[in-house]
This record gives C-alpha cells, structure tokens and sequence, in this order.
C-alpha cells in the first residue's frame, strides 16, 4: 500500500501489514512487527519526508541504504566541511556545517523535487519549517521515526567512531521521548500529515524509501 496525500496508504512488497498496533489513522506503528513490515515505503511524489532518531540509531545507514530519491542529510554535510578543514576540532565548525544544511534543504524545497531529509534531533522548529514549506507547495511532511534504545545509539555512535557529548545526548534524548510519545498520541508536530515510527528490526526489513510518480 502507498504512504499519500490522501489515502494514507503504504505500497507492499512484502506480507500485508494487518496486525501493526493501530494508533490513529495518520500513524503507522511497525515497531516489533518486522514480519509484517512492507519493504517499500512509498508516498506522494513532491512530498518531504523527515528521516527521526536519536544520533547513532542509524537515520544515515538507512537512508543511504533504502533512499534512491533526493535526499539531504547533515553528515553528508559535515563529511563536506571536514575534507576542507582537515585537523581542525569539529566543534569549531560546526556552526558552518549546520548552516550548510540548512541552506541546502531550503534550495532544496524551493525546487519542489520529491525529498527525504535527516533530522537533527533537536531542533524542532526544523520540522514545523519543513511543514510550513511542504503546505506551501501544496504537499505533505511525512516522518519517519527510528526508536531505539538509548544504549543502542551510543553503540552506533561507537561503531562509527563519533560520539555528541552527554550533554547534547540528554537534549536528543529528550527531545526524542516528547516526540515519540506525541506520535504514538496521534499528536503530530506542526504541519505534519503522517508518521512511521519503525525499531531497528523493522527498519532493517526495508528495501527502499520512495515516492510513487
């Protein structure tokens, strides 16, 4: 079934999803349900979709993996940043590269192309702006939420060599509960049509992250 607009449908490619605990019909609970998870999630052409986690559940692994569609994502970004100010301690730049991001994702709403874009956690006025751009062309902010464990982020961060201090880790940890409870509500943010929250087991079942055409 297809993620849209209107019908509020996921496209399958794999087994019905009949048995995901329902929360409300523009929320999609998957998690703990791999077997039922379709490998396609697919929504409305010119559509944003907002990829949610805590830093370390794996957002970028899954959207390089599972998103042949444009797709804007802050590490991308900071890779960018680090190759041109080799040496320097991230923490100098960082500014720079969160500007960079968000310069990139707003050319990017401005061509109304279908997109898929990282979250950085905390900042929720990010997703409320999203909104705001998404309505303004006459389309739909979708989320996507990856709820891991805590441990199992600061394992990711660990596996790929970069940790966020416990300071800004507690603000995404925060930041991450009021979000996820707000969804499993139906309390969507700001402008948002529709939410998936997955776990790491569902979200390793999916094959692609699209839009139909």
């Amino acid at each position: 079934m297809t993620v849209g607009r209107n019908t509020d449908r996921v496209r399958e490619a794999a087994a019905p999803v009949r048995h995901e605990r329902p929360v409300g019909e523009a929320v999609r609970d998957l998690r703990g349900r791999p077997e039922h998870t379709p490998a396609e999630l697919l929504f409305d052409a010119g559509d944003v979709v907002v990829v949610s986690g805590l830093p370390g559940s794996g957002k970028t692994t899954l959207m390089r993996r599972t998103v042949t569609d444009r797709r804007i994502d802050s590490q991308d970004t900071r890779l960018a940043w680090q190759r041109r100010l080799p040496g320097i301690p991230y923490a100098l730049y960082r500014p720079l590269t969160r500007t960079a991001h968000f310069a990139r994702t707003w050319w990017a709403l401005r061509s109304g192309d279908s997109l898929v874009v990282h979250d950085c956690g905390t900042q929720a006025w990010v997703r409320h702006w999203l909104g705001r751009g998404a309505r303004r062309r006459g389309r739909a902010l979708r989320l996507v939420v990856l709820d891991v464990p805590p441990g199992v982020a600061l394992e990711g961060q660990a596996i790929r060599g970069r940790w966020v201090s416990k300071y800004a880790f507690a603000r995404h940890r925060g930041a991450a509960r009021r979000l996820i409870a707000q969804v499993e509500a139906g309390r969507l943010p700001t402008g948002c049509a529709g939410a998936v929250l997955l776990d790491r087991a569902s979200a390793t079942v999916l094959r692609r992250i699209g839009f139909s055409a």
